[in-house]
This record gives C-alpha cells, sequence and structure tokens, in this order.
C-alpha cells in the first residue's frame, strides 16, 4: 500500500504566498494606501510603509487618523478573511486556483469598528497585527494592534465586529 507523497515545503509556500497576494491585490484601497503583509505561517503583519500622503498635520507631523483605522480596519479583514482561506488550504483546497481569475472570496463585512488612538502617529512605517477573537458562521470579533518602533508601545488599537461571508462548499 503506497501513500501518497506530501508536496515539497517551497510549494506549499509558494502557493500560499500567491492566495496571499491574489487577497490583497483584490481590494484597490489596500493598494491605494501601499498595505502589504508579511506572513509567517499562519500569522501575518500588516505593514503600512511610509507615504508622505499619509500624513495627516503636516506641523507635527503626523499620520492621519483616517489612515490609521483604515489600516486597522483592513489589517483585521485580511487576517480574518486569511484564517478562513488558511483553514481550507490546510484541508486541501487550492485557494490561489479559484483567485486567479479574480473569483476572489467574498470579505467580511464590517458591522462596527472602533479605533483607540493612544498616541501620535510618527511619520514612519507602521505594522499591525490582529487577533481574531470569535469567528462563527455569522459574526466575528477582531482586535487589532498597531505600532512602530516598539511593539510594547503601540500608537493605535481596534476593535471590529464583522458579518461573516457565506462559506462555498
Amino acid at each position: 500500500m503506497s501513500r501518497k507523497q506530501p508536496e515539497p515545503v517551497q510549494i506549499v509556500q509558494q502557493r500560499r504566498d500567491e492566495a496571499l497576494e491574489a487577497l490583497v491585490e483584490g481590494v484597490p484601497y489596500i493598494q491605494f494606501l501601499g498595505i502589504r503583509f508579511d506572513r509567517r505561517g499562519d500569522e501575518l503583519t500588516g505593514v503600512l510603509p511610509f507615504d508622505d500622503k499619509l500624513i495627516g498635520n503636516p506641523i507635527l507631523p503626523a499620520l492621519h487618523g483616517g489612515v490609521t483605522a483604515a489600516f486597522l480596519e483592513v489589517t483585521a479583514i485580511v487576517v480574518l478573511s486569511w484564517s478562513i482561506a488558511w483553514e481550507r488550504m490546510e484541508n486541501g483546497h487550492r485557494a490561489v486556483d479559484d483567485w486567479r481569475g479574480g473569483h476572489l472570496p467574498r470579505i467580511p463585512k464590517t458591522i462596527d469598528f472602533t479605533t483607540d488612538y493612544l498616541r501620535t502617529g510618527l511619520p514612519r512605517d507602521a505594522y499591525a497585527r490582529a487577533r481574531v477573537n470569535r469567528s462563527g458562521r455569522r459574526y466575528a470579533s477582531v482586535q487589532v494592534e498597531a505600532w512602530q518602533d516598539n511593539h510594547a508601545r503601540p500608537f493605535a488599537q481596534g476593535t471590529g465586529h464583522f458579518v461573516m461571508p457565506k462559506r462555498d462548499g
């Protein structure tokens, strides 16, 4: 009795990276802000590279509050969407094959999102990580935290509640 050989780890990693890239590129606002995601295993870190267009108060200078809130919300939605995709990929579904032709999965819809501005966002790169507190068939709750130079000193945090898309098959 022969057992099917597992795929090489490089192939699996490449497929996961392509799936994440397709998910992120499917949202034009993410491209406008320049947000990208660094993947380590199943954990994502949102990266907002500094750009002058992100400054809200040039006198300080400080990141615009709307950019900060959008960065947190986008990170929460992408991490929540990725957690769904990850589960499906682990069960053998090749998400990127479906997503290549623009058939992206439906993303969770925001019910509400609260942002706490803890300190001024400085004119430098920012990072964010989200934690899915609850993800059911209909509803999800996510917390997200953003920092710049020191992960222990976040400059903003947020909590979001989302309506989950209907899962296919």
